[in-house]
C-alpha cells in the first residue's frame, strides 16, 4: 500500500494505492484531514487514466511538416528538438523560444521548468495555465495582505464556521470532499446559476454575469450603513478604508439591485448573516476571478471581509479556493512570467541575485519578465514573436480563450514540442511529442490550497519507454550546452535546491528539512517535530498553518483596503448577441478533459458538451430539450446539447469547458484581459442561440 494524493484539484485529497494482479486501485485516506476518508468520482477513478488504451509510451515526431506523427527513439527526438532550438535561438534570439507550463506539475517540475527557460534557453517567454485559473485572486491577495496563499488557514478550520460566503465557487461539484467541512455552516452562495452548491445554501444571490463587482461593492455599502463596520479592527489592523468606502458609497442597495438583479432584501440578509456570526469566512473562486475586472472583484470581497474584521482572526477569514492540483505551488517557484522561486519578483535585483547564486549564473544573464499566458500564446508565430514552443502539462487547444485563434497560432510555429502522457488535442498538433510519467509513477511534492506541502509517492513503475519531465529537461539542457549537474533529475535533489532558492522569499520552504525528505522523498505530509509543512516555513523556524494572526505581510503589518469601482464586462449583450454566456465545470470532468474523458464512468455521467438554457429562452430561440444548438459569439460558435433548467436566469446560458472539437466552450469565450492579473474573461461573453438539425455533432466524443 502506498499513501499519496489525488492528481486532480487543489484539495489534494489523501489516497491509498494498492497494486494487485488486476491493476492499481484507489481508496481514500481516512487519516488525511482535508478529505477525511472521502473522494469524488474523479478521485475514485484516477487510476483508470494511467492504463488508458492510447497512453503515450514512445516519443513521436513528424518526419516533415504536414506528415503524420511517427514513433522515434528518445535520442532521435531529443537531438532533433535540441538542434532546432539551437538553430532558432541563433537566428532569432532567445525570446524566439517560449515555454508554457501547468498548474498540475509538481513543485520540482515547476521549479525546473522556470530554471530551464531562464538559464538553458535564456528566454523571458514563459508562463503557465495557472494564469487562467487564479491569477486575479493572487494579485488581489498580495495587494491586500502582502502575501498570496489560497487559504491562509487549514481547511479544517472551516468546520467550525457559522456562516460562509462562497463567491463564484461551486464546490459541491468541483471539490465535493470540501463540503463536509461546510456542513455546519449557513452558506451564502453568489452564482448566476442555481448550482449544486447553491441548492444547499441558506441564501443564494444570483447576479447577472459580469456584475459580481457591483454586488460586492453593494454588500460593503450595506455593511457600513447598517452599522456592521468593525471600527477597532479597521483602525488597528488596516489602512485605506476611507478611499475604498468612497467608491462603495456609490453603490446603495437599489442601484446594486438595478445593475445586478439581486434584491435589496437579499443584500441586507447576506450582510446581517456574516456580521452576526461569531465565526465567518468569505471564500472566492473562479466565478469571481475570470473576468476582465477579476482582480478588482476579489479585492471588493476582501474589502468586505476586512470591514467586518474577519482576516487574521482565528475562526474567521478570507480565502481563495485554488483550482488546479498544484495551483498554489505551481505559481510560487518560477514558471510564472514575472516570478522567481520563493514567490520573488523577477524585477527585484536582490531576488535575481539570490536565485542566480543558487543556480550558479550571473544575475545579469537572467531575462526579465515576459508576457502573460494568453498574450504569450497569441504572439506565437507572429512577426517578432516566438517561433518555437515547449508545452508541459497543459492543453491550450481546448483550455485557452478564443481557442480557434490559439490553434492557428500553434500551427504557425516552426516547432511545437509537447510533453504529456495521453494524446490531448494539443499533442495531436505537435511536431514532437515526449511521453512522460504521471502521479502514481513518480516522487515529488505538491502544495495544496491551504499552503501545505505534500508528498507525492511513487507506487508503480511507468510503462517502458516513458521518462520523467525532470529527465527530459535535463537532457534538453545538456543539448543546449548546459552542464548536466545543473539540472538534476532526482526529485529529492531538486527539492533540496528549491529550498535554498526559496529561502527568505514570501513562499519560504527552506525549513522543510532534508531528513523529512531523504533520498526517497519520505513523508513531507507526515507531521514532523513542528507539525505539517505549511509555508512559510523558514530554516530554523516553524510552519505557519494560520497566517496573519498577529500581523499582515506588508512592512507596516497592516492589511490594505483597495479602492475599486464597478465597470461593465468587456462585452455586453445587444440585438445580435442578446444573451450572456458563462462557463464552468461539472462533477465528472476536469479541466480540458484530456484525462477524465478517458474514464468510462466520467463519460457516462457527462460525456458531451451541453448548454443549460431557461425553458422560456429555449422556446424563444426554437430550441428543444435534448437536441443540438449552436452557441454563437463574435469569435465563433460551439455546438452543444440543450438542457433546459428552470432555475437559470432567462438572460444567461451556461456551458462546461471540458470538451473538444466543435463542443469547445472556449471557441466563444472572450480573451479580454484583466489589466492587473492578465486573466482572460472566461466567465461572460455575449452570444445568440441557433437550433441545429439532427445530423450535427458536438465532436465531444473525440479522443
Amino acid at each position: 500500500m502506498t499513501r499519496t494524493h489525488c492528481p486532480y484539484c487543489a484539495l489534494q485529497c489523501g489516497t491509498r494505492l494498492e497494486v494487485s494482479p488486476q491493476g492499481l486501485t484507489v481508496s481514500p485516506d481516512e487519516d488525511f484531514p482535508v478529505n477525511a476518508g472521502r473522494l469524488c468520482l474523479k478521485g475514485w477513478t484516477a487510476a483508470r487514466v494511467l492504463a488508458a488504451p492510447d497512453r503515450l509510451t514512445s516519443p513521436l515526431m513528424r518526419p516533415r511538416p504536414g506528415t503524420a506523427q511517427r514513433p522515434v527513439s528518445w535520442e532521435t527526438a531529443l537531438d532533433h528538438v535540441g538542434a532546432e532550438l539551437r538553430r532558432i535561438v541563433r537566428a532569432h534570439g532567445p525570446d524566439a523560444v517560449a515555454v508554457f507550463g501547468g498548474g498540475g506539475l509538481t513543485n520540482e517540475k515547476a521549479y525546473t521548468l522556470g530554471k530551464f527557460a531562464r538559464v538553458a534557453l535564456g528566454t523571458s517567454q514563459i508562463d503557465y495555465n495557472g494564469r487562467f485559473c487564479m491569477s486575479s485572486a493572487a494579485a488581489a491577495g498580495s495587494a491586500a495582505f502582502g502575501l498570496d496563499r489560497g487559504l491562509p488557514f487549514p481547511v479544517t478550520d472551516l468546520a467550525s464556521a457559522d456562516v460562509v460566503l462562497l463567491a463564484g465557487a461551486n464546490v459541491a461539484e468541483t471539490m465535493p470532499p470540501l463540503m463536509q467541512h461546510l456542513a455546519g455552516a449557513d452558506l451564502i452562495v453568489v452564482d448566476p446559476r442555481r448550482s449544486a452548491t447553491a441548492e444547499r445554501a441558506a441564501l443564494h444571490l444570483s447576479p447577472a454575469p459580469g456584475t459580481d463587482l457591483a454586488l460586492a461593492l453593494g454588500l460593503l455599502h450595506a455593511a457600513v450603513v447598517e452599522g456592521h463596520l468593525d471600527h477597532d479592527y479597521v483602525a488597528q489592523r488596516t489602512s485605506g478604508f476611507d478611499e475604498a468606502w468612497r467608491r462603495a458609497a456609490e453603490w446603495w442597495p437599489e442601484r446594486t439591485e438595478r445593475v445586478t438583479g439581486v434584491p435589496v432584501a437579499d443584500q441586507f440578509a447576506a450582510v446581517r448573516m456574516l456580521a452576526a456570526a461569531k465565526r465567518s469566512y468569505v471564500l472566492t473562486g473562479r466565478g469571481a476571478e475570470q473576468h476582465s475586472k477579476g482582480t478588482d472583484t476579489v479585492s471588493a470581497y476582501i474589502n468586505l471581509a476586512l470591514a467586518l474584521g474577519m482576516p487574521g482572526r482565528e475562526g474567521s477569514g478570507y480565502g481563495c479556493l485554488t483550482g488546479q492540483g498544484n495551483g498554489q505551488g505551481g505559481r510560487e517557484h518560477g514558471q510564472k512570467a514575472d516570478q522567481l522561486p520563493g514567490y520573488r519578483r523577477i524585477t527585484d535585483p536582490a531576488a535575481r541575485a539570490h536565485v542566480a547564486g543558487v543556480w550558479g549564473v550571473d544575475p545579469g544573464d537572467l531575462p526579465g519578465a515576459g508576457p502573460s499566458g494568453y498574450e504569450l500564446l497569441d504572439s506565437l508565430g507572429r512577426p517578432g514573436g516566438p517561433r518555437a514552443l515547449l508545452v508541459f502539462g497543459s492543453n491550450p487547444v481546448v483550455s485557452a480563450p478564443a481557442a480557434r485563434g490559439i490553434a492557428e497560432r500553434l500551427a504557425a510555429l516552426d516547432l511545437l514540442v509537447v510533453a504529456d502522457f495521453v494524446p490531448s488535442e494539443t499533442v495531436r498538433t505537435a511536431d514532437v511529442v515526449l511521453p512522460v510519467t504521471q502521479w502514481a509513477e513518480e516522487d515529488g511534492t505538491m502544495t495544496n490550497l491551504e499552503g501545505r506541502v505534500l508528498r507525492r509517492r511513487r507506487a508503480i513503475d511507468p510503462p517502458p519507454g516513458v521518462r520523467s519531465d525532470l529527465w527530459v529537461l535535463r537532457e534538453l539542457a545538456v543539448r543546449l550546452g548546459q552542464p548536466g549537474e545543473r539540472f538534476p533529475d532526482d526529485p529529492g535533489d531538486v527539492f533540496a535546491e528549491l529550498r535554498r532558492a526559496s529561502a527568505g522569499g514570501l513562499a519560504d520552504y527552506s525549513g522543510i528539512e532534508p531528513e523529512y525528505l531523504g533520498s526517497t522523498m519520505d513523508a513531507v505530509d507526515a507531521a514532523g517535530p513542528a507539525g505539517p509543512a505549511y509555508w512559510p516555513y523558514p530554516a530554523g523556524g516553524t510552519p505557519t498553518p494560520r497566517l496573519f494572526l498577529e500581523r499582515f505581510a506588508h512592512d507596516d503589518g497592516r492589511a490594505r483596503f483597495r479602492a475599486v469601482g464597478h465597470r461593465d464586462a468587456a462585452e455586453l449583450p445587444d440585438g445580435t448577441y442578446p444573451l450572456h454566456a458563462t462557463t464552468g465545470r461539472v462533477l465528472a470532468q476536469y479541466q480540458s478533459g484530456a484525462q477524465t474523458r478517458r474514464v468510462p464512468e466520467s463519460m457516462e455521467a457527462d460525456g458531451e458538451a451541453f448548454v443549460e438554457v431557461h425553458p422560456d429562452t429555449a422556446r424563444r430561440n426554437g430550441l428543444t430539450e435534448g437536441r443540438l444548438a449552436r452557441v454563437v459569439s463574435r469569435r465563433g460558435a460551439t455546438v452543444a446539447r440543450v438542457r433546459t433548467v428552470a432555475s437559470l436566469r432567462t438572460d444567461t446560458v451556461f456551458l462546461p469547458f471540458h470538451f473538444p472539437g466543435a463542443g469547445r466552450a472556449n471557441l466563444i469565450t472572450n480573451p479580454a484581459l484583466d489589466p492587473v492579473s492578465r486573466m482572460p474573461e472566461f466567465k461572460v461573453c455575449a452570444v445568440r442561440l441557433e437550433p441545429l438539425g439532427t445530423g450535427a455533432t458536438t465532436g465531444s466524443g473525440e479522443l
